[in-house]
């Protein structure tokens, strides 16, 4: 079966590079905008669909891919949650402040992913890795939270287990099999 081809609504390019790694029966390509909407909506399947909505819109014959993502904290209520990429300029360092004496360091990450094919039909794929939040930044890999993001059942953070394991293990990989699943099954 031919690769299927995609253009993932980012300009992130290390969600570019994990996604890559995440869905390899696919041919990604970054959508080349800087017109993408605000992150402003109440849900991260609201901001995934928006970058999808314009990714369609300006390239209907292709398949397009967006994600939004973000780090749950259960000391914090929640936060920074759908919020996570404008919450600091250093989330990291805010998050250690903020979790300074705090016992509880549970959390969470979530994506949501969104694929629009070109006849508009939409699948979806949601992905949640939960773990707790270290004391101090570990590791030089990944990108975000993963020096401080430690997974439930592992001794070291994301950073410090790098991209391979990422590739199979991170809430944008789990994201990913489930909407692979979703698109096989079309």
């Amino acid at each position: 079966m031919a690769p299927l081809r995609a253009l993932l609504c980012s300009r992130n390019e290390s969600k570019l590079a994990e996604f890559r790694a995440a869905l390899p029966g696919w041919e990604l390509e970054r959508l080349d905008t800087e017109d993408y909407p605000p992150e402003d909506g109440a849900s991260y399947y609201e901001n995934a669909r928006g970058k999808a909505d314009l990714g369609h819109e300006l390239e209907p014959q292709a398949w397009v891919l967006a994600d939004d993502s973000g780090i749950e904290v259960a000391a914090l209520g929640g936060a920074p949650g759908v919020a996570t990429a404008r919450w600091a300029d250093d989330g990291v360092s805010r998050l250690l402040e903020e979790l300074a004496g705090e016992e509880d360091r549970r959390a969470r990450y979530v994506c949501e992913l969104v694929a629009l094919a070109p006849d508009g039909r939409e699948l979806r794929g949601t992905g949640v890795l939960d773990g707790t939040i270290t004391n101090e930044r570990r590791g030089s890999g990944g990108f975000g939270y993963d020096p401080v993001f430690l997974p439930d059942g592992e001794t070291r953070t994301v950073a410090e287990l790098g991209d391979a394991w990422k590739a199979h293990n991170s809430h944008r990989a789990r994201a990913a099999a489930k909407l692979s699943a979703a698109v096989d099954a079309v």
